[in-house]
């Protein structure tokens, strides 16, 4: 029996980069509907982006299937393609250069291989109601950092 897919969009934001950040993830599967969020007072909005997906793959049970839908490039085209090589190169980039967010890009390279995703990348804030929401619950965890 093939396992359900579990519906994932993940989204990141900060206010100034580097600023006050944060990420949101909505996850649907079986007619359910789960929510995460959160925030740091200092941070990036890649690391945020990058978060947001974390976290949604921490929530899984091992060997789930998800399609994770993500309106950051740098996300999707580093986990599909980028991280290959920079593992190749021990974490640097093509100049040689230490990969950024590296202890985020180590993490979700260990979630990805637990999991069987499929990398969806969607424009953002074009009223993709998932994306939408996802960007909702990140400018969420801004507004708690900032209270």
């Amino acid at each position: 029996m093939k396992k359900e897919v579990i519906e994932i969009y993940t989204d990141g934001a900060c206010k100034g980069n580097p600023g006050v950040g944060g990420w949101g993830a909505l996850l649907r599967h079986d007619g359910k509907t789960r929510e995460l969020h959160g925030g740091e007072s200092q941070t990036t909005n890649n690391r945020m982006e990058l978060t947001a997906v974390i976290r949604a793959l921490e929530a899984l049970k091992p060997g789930s299937r998800a399609r994770l839908h993500t309106d950051s490039q740098y996300v999707q085209l580093g986990i599909r393609s980028w991280i290959h090589t920079w593992k190749k190169n021990g974490w640097r980039t093509a100049d040689r250069k230490p990969v950024k967010n590296e202890d985020l890009w180590r993490r979700l390279d260990e979630l990805a291989r637990e999991h069987e995703i499929e990398w969806l990348w969607v424009r953002g804030h074009v009223g993709n109601p998932g994306n939408e929401k996802a960007d909702e619950l990140a400018n969420r965890g801004v507004a708690e950092v900032m209270k």
